[in-house]
């Protein structure tokens, strides 16, 4: 490769990102250049450094084809090479997951993982404006999955605003470095040098002045030394200029007639193609068109990659093809289409040249566009979706084909997960817009409301109002009506149709579990599952796991969950993370819990789904009050008022616990935030609700009172109920009665039973609390558990005692006021005031007030 000119800086920035792969910080490059600007020139360069320093290189380009196949752009890079990033037999493996997105980009994530470890690796992929939709995706995910690894992502793009690499770059900046590396137009001395390069020899006056003409564009510079450029060149962002059409018009007058039709056929397929299907169109044997190839190779227009031929540029095929008469190109683009369905290579193969030569009012281009789409959306959603809005636009705005197609488009882009796309669309095909002047019946409305349905309900967007067509035929007239009972309506009578059977299950099964009726709902959710409710099934079987779970099945239930994060629809995956994160919790798996937790806000992120954000929040700031990790649960807290109640109890405000009383019914471990407000009405509701051994032991625990026999009947009863937090509860209830009864034995006993679970869960805060019940009691051990030490400065440093002054003292209280409140004398406040003064590093109220309103937000009490 001859010497890179004129890129010096950019060259250097692309070593530096090197440099740092090779140290272990992974990082994204970006080369942005209009066509012929020298993209690919420096990416070579940065390949060549890469592969002197060591580094694993893979490295591919993607082609204007590649949205009809899944992966076709990243694929070449991630097989490339003696020693691939994915070995066959893994590789193969990756095609069951085409149709699920996020189990691919992670399996691939892990691969390419395991298969780098500490090795230094450069991924390159040019012209990544033309990347498949899961390539693009893949991407998004993956990078940033890496981002300890030993490797640089380098891509090439063309200017577009809002596309792939700018998705994409969005997307992971967060996690890596993104180096966003613009190439301009070369100065005119880094252009003679290319001349000079080329010729061997010094760049004369003549030369100089018809090389002043390119605009600083390489590629251009290159074709004029070739003797493929002549005139005064526009630049390449403008018109094509016309002396590289004159210079590819002379190049090509030397290649024989068989030649030239070769050229200008493969200019119509694309920038690549196959030599066989050129052979059709020409109407001659394969072996007739090896000479001819060849002469086309030698001038410099073609390559031979050995599967399919490539134009050596983007702009050459574009000169060649400005050469070919535009009635020729749309009898080609016929043809072509007619030859890729007889040849078996399907429908959306042909899709480009259809859409390219189609009329409006074209039936057979309609048709083959929707077997097309029919085609691509199992493995590429994204391109059928736009192959189908194709289709549509070629259909009559008054013939009823275009209301069919309609509904199409609507069930494609729910498909392509575009629901907001989806709805916008119905809702213009159905308002009597220039969208659709047809008519519109009754029924075609009810079906595309129910189209809809599905997932709207999954998003909790049912519309009631826009479930409700009259005249419609009685089967969708059910349907409808089961659906308004799943938005919330009164529920009909009976239902003949299948289907509205099965949702008014599910609506059964909603309403009983939002009352805590769960084996009634849990028994419901199966009926519609194994009936098909045309509702998503994952998600439906999710609400049946949850009532399980709350059954006494939750370690069947937890099974269930991780299976269905392993094989399950990869869509689902936050909804299904996030109950795994709750089941987990509930199990004591404090760190299962956690890394579910955020496993789900990551893949959240990936599919842009954040509806179970605030959920995960939950079940992290429980874990981290669990762990006695204040600050982290107040950050996570929000304004959600269940997790500021128990901070203000960590804090010791005791009347914090009477808005506990009010946690909502779906609040994760809802039976341990009760169990620590004391409150027993609602304790004795839930499980009258579902008589479940955990909602009983629960509720016979408050009710005991000091009636160590009930507490210790409810402690035995919880012991059966899988949920060791709850336990550790009853039992420090359970033994602190004993000891003050007098019974000192079986006190500790229980004590330092629960004091052990606690401590083998990562649960610290509940464990330094019993820890410190046992010592006060005198209890003496070689080795107390690893409760961490109270920090010696800021909030965490405080006793419960001293945050509660703290507290009032920022309300306003005086130190006599906030003895009352308190019940002590004025004189012990001043002493916990003392002591939160010097280890919060104030010494007025004034600034202590400050801290704490600007630690609490909302303020504490509210």
């Amino acid at each position: 490769m001859g010497p890179l000119r004129g890129r010096s800086q950019e060259l250097g920035r692309l070593l530096e990102a090197l440099r740092a792969a090779g140290d272990g910080q992974a990082s994204l490059a970006v080369v942005t250049g209009e066509p012929g600007i020298g993209k690919s020139a420096l990416l070579r360069a940065a390949v060549e450094q890469a592969e002197r320093r060591g580094f694993l290189v893979a490295s591919a380009a993607a082609q204007q084809t590649d949205n009809i196949s899944p992966l076709a752009s990243l694929a070449p890079a991630l097989r490339a090479g003696q020693h691939p990033l994915i070995d066959t037999e893994h590789f193969l493996e990756l095609a069951s997951l085409n149709t699920q997105p996020l189990w691919l980009a992670e399996r691939l994530a892990d691969l390419i993982g395991r298969r780098l470890g500490d090795s230094p690796a450069l991924v390159v992929l040019d012209d990544a404006q033309w990347s498949d939709p899961l390539t693009a995706f893949v991407l998004r995910v993956v990078i940033p999955r890496l981002s300890t690894a030993h490797v640089l992502w380098l891509l090439a793009t063309r200017p577009h605003p809002g596309g792939v690499t700018d998705q994409l770059t969005d997307a992971v900046r967060a996690q890596v470095p993104v180096h966003a590396i613009d190439l301009t137009p070369l100065t005119p001395d880094a252009i003679q040098d290319i001349a000079a390069d080329l010729l061997n020899a010094p760049v004369d006056s003549a030369l100089a002045l018809q090389l002043a003409g390119v605009h600083g564009i390489p590629f251009l510079a290159e074709q004029l030394i070739a003797g493929l450029y002549l005139d005064n060149p526009a630049t390449p962002t403008g018109p094509l200029p016309p002396g590289l059409v004159e210079g590819v018009r002379r190049r090509t007058s030397g290649l024989s007639e068989q030649g030239r039709a070769l050229v200008r056929t493969a200019a119509v397929f694309g920038s690549e193609f196959r030599l066989e299907d050129v052979a059709v169109l020409m109407a001659e044997p394969v072996a007739k068109l090896a000479v001819p190839l060849e002469e086309v190779i030698q001038a410099g227009l073609l390559t031979d990659t050995g599967s399919v031929l490539r134009f050596r540029h983007e702009l050459l095929r574009s000169a060649a093809l400005a050469d070919v008469p535009p009635s020729a190109q749309r009898a080609l683009h016929g043809a072509i289409a007619d030859q890729l369905i007889t040849a078996g290579r399907g429908a959306a193969a042909a899709a480009p040249h259809v859409i390219a030569v189609a009329q409006p009012g074209d039936a057979s281009a309609v048709a083959t566009l929707r077997i097309a789409t029919q085609d691509l959306l199992a493995t590429m959603s994204s391109t059928a979706a736009e192959v189908i809005q194709q289709a549509f636009d070629l259909t009559l705005v008054d013939e009823p084909l275009r209301a069919e197609v309609g509904a199409d488009v609507v069930g494609v882009l729910l498909a392509a997960r575009q629901y907001d796309r989806a709805k916008a669309f119905a809702d213009d095909l159905l308002s009597g817009t220039a969208l659709y002047r047809g008519p519109i019946t009754p029924d075609h409305t009810a079906s595309l409301r129910l189209l809809l349905a599905p997932h709207q309900w999954a998003t909790s967007r049912l519309d009631p109002r826009e479930l409700t067509v009259p005249n419609t035929a009685p089967h969708l007239a059910e349907r409808l009506a089961a659906y308004r009972v799943l938005a919330g309506a009164e529920a009909p009578s009976t239902a003949d149709d299948p289907v509205a059977r099965a949702v008014l299950q599910v609506a059964a099964a909603q309403r009983a579990r939002a009352e805590g009726r769960y084996v009634e709902a849990r028994d419901l959710y199966v009926e519609a599952r194994q009936a098909g409710a045309g509702l998503p099934d994952t998600l439906v079987e999710v609400g049946e796991l949850y009532c399980r779970a709350e059954t006494d099945e939750l370690p069947a239930a937890l099974e269930r969950v991780r299976e269905l994060l392993s094989a399950g629809d990869s869509w689902s995956a936050p909804q299904l993370a996030v109950l795994q994160a709750r089941l987990e919790l509930a199990a004591g798996n404090l760190q299962h819990a956690e890394a579910a937790a955020k496993t789900g806000l990551r893949w959240m992120a990936d599919l842009g789904d954040s509806a179970q954000a605030p959920v995960a929040h939950q079940v992290l700031a429980l874990i981290a009050l669990l762990r006695g990790q204040l600050t982290d649960a107040r950050e996570l807290a929000g304004h959600d008022p269940t997790i500021n109640a128990l901070l203000a109890m960590a804090d010791g405000d005791t009347k914090a616990a009477a808005r506990l009383h009010d946690v909502p019914l779906d609040f994760p471990e809802r039976t341990g935030v009760l169990l620590q407000a004391d409150a027993g009405d609602q304790l004795a509701a839930q499980a009258a609700a579902t008589p479940s051994t955990a909602f009983r032991g629960a509720a016979e625990l408050v009710a005991a009172g000091d009636d160590l026999q009930r507490l210790k009947a409810a402690t035995d009863l919880l012991g059966g109920a899988h949920r060791p937090l709850l336990l550790a509860t009853a039992e420090e209830r359970y033994g602190r009665a004993e000891l003050e009864a007098g019974d000192r034995a079986t006190g500790i006993e229980v004590l330092e039973h629960a004091l052990d679970t606690l401590t083998r869960l990562g649960a610290t805060a509940p464990a330094g609390r019993i820890q410190a019940r046992l010592q006060a009691a005198g209890v003496r051990r070689r080795r107390w558990a690893a409760v961490p030490p109270r920090a010696q400065e800021g909030w965490e440093a405080l006793t419960p005692m001293e945050r509660r002054v703290a507290l009032l003292v920022a309300e306003g209280h005086t130190n006599r006021s906030a003895a009352e409140e308190l019940v002590v004398s004025a004189s012990t406040v001043g002493t916990h005031l003392r002591s939160a003064f010097g280890k919060l590093g104030v010494n007025s109220r004034v600034q202590l007030t400050r801290l704490v309103l600007e630690r609490f937000t909302p303020p504490p009490n509210a």
